[in-house]
């Protein structure tokens, strides 16, 4: 059975363009002009999304919330192509949950490569779940540095025992840092131990997102140390 792609995008030649390249790659394809038609489709069968940001009503971020909270799709690729190009933007829908963005205007052989990295770390993500022993699934360890304590089952941070709310990627940086304390990573040795490999992340993605965790956390925000030409990294305290 081919892979199944779902273009959502209120420009219906941006739609036709992808179809017809993504079919020629073997892909089956279908197209939505609106969020709002693609939510009344079956989205069951698809095993990625290619969505459009700035669309009339429901925006391709509305969307992609919709889809991560459903938890029979929560785990469907998305790649956001948007003219939106903004950091702000990017860090925004990776935040959300995207798995990459591409910015109009795109090359063609770009979009291609990009959606086989993406198809291919989610066939892989699914393979080792699917080999993982049953007995194993629930095992991982709390992560905890005094009162600042992360679940990486339920995937939730808590704050002196009360949940606090963190976006995806602020959790795994955390997490990386409270596993590797006491040590400086550079921006790129974070980038390779935090984002899936093909997508691409800036200094200043890392930057806003270390910025933001550091306020969520509270007083262990002081424990994340900036050293100036080097990078971050999470340091013990008396």
């Amino acid at each position: 059975m081919s892979t199944r792609l779902l273009v959502i995008d209120d420009e219906e030649s941006i739609c036709e363009i992808l179809k017809y390249n993504l079919q020629k790659e073997g892909y089956s394809v279908d197209t939505a002009y609106s969020a709002e038609e693609a939510l009344e489709m079956d989205l069951s069968p698809y095993d990625l999304f290619i969505v459009d940001i700035m669309m009339e009503r429901l925006s391709g971020f509305d969307f992609a919330k919709r889809l991560r909270n459903s938890s029979a799709m929560e785990d469907v690729p998305i790649i956001f192509c948007s003219a939106l190009d903004g950091e702000d933007d990017t860090v925004m829908g990776l935040n959300i949950g995207a798995d990459d963005y591409i910015t109009k205007p795109f090359k063609i052989s770009e979009v291609i490569a990009r959606v086989n990295a993406v198809l291919r770390r989610a066939q892989m993500a699914r393979r080792a779940r699917e080999s993982a022993p049953a007995a194993e699934t629930n095992l991982e360890p709390q992560i905890s540095y005094q009162g600042l304590r992360i679940d990486p089952n339920d995937k939730v941070c808590y704050l002196d025992d009360e949940k606090i709310s963190l976006t995806k990627t602020e959790l795994e940086i955390l997490a990386f840092f409270l596993r590797h304390r006491n040590r400086i990573y550079s921006r790129e040795e974070i980038i390779r131990h935090v984002w899936a490999d093909d997508v691409v992340v800036t200094n200043r993605t890392i930057d806003t997102n270390i910025t933001r965790l550091r306020k969520k956390i509270g007083r262990y925000g002081n424990n994340i140390e900036t050293r100036l030409g080097f990078g971050y990294g999470f340091k013990e305290k008396d």
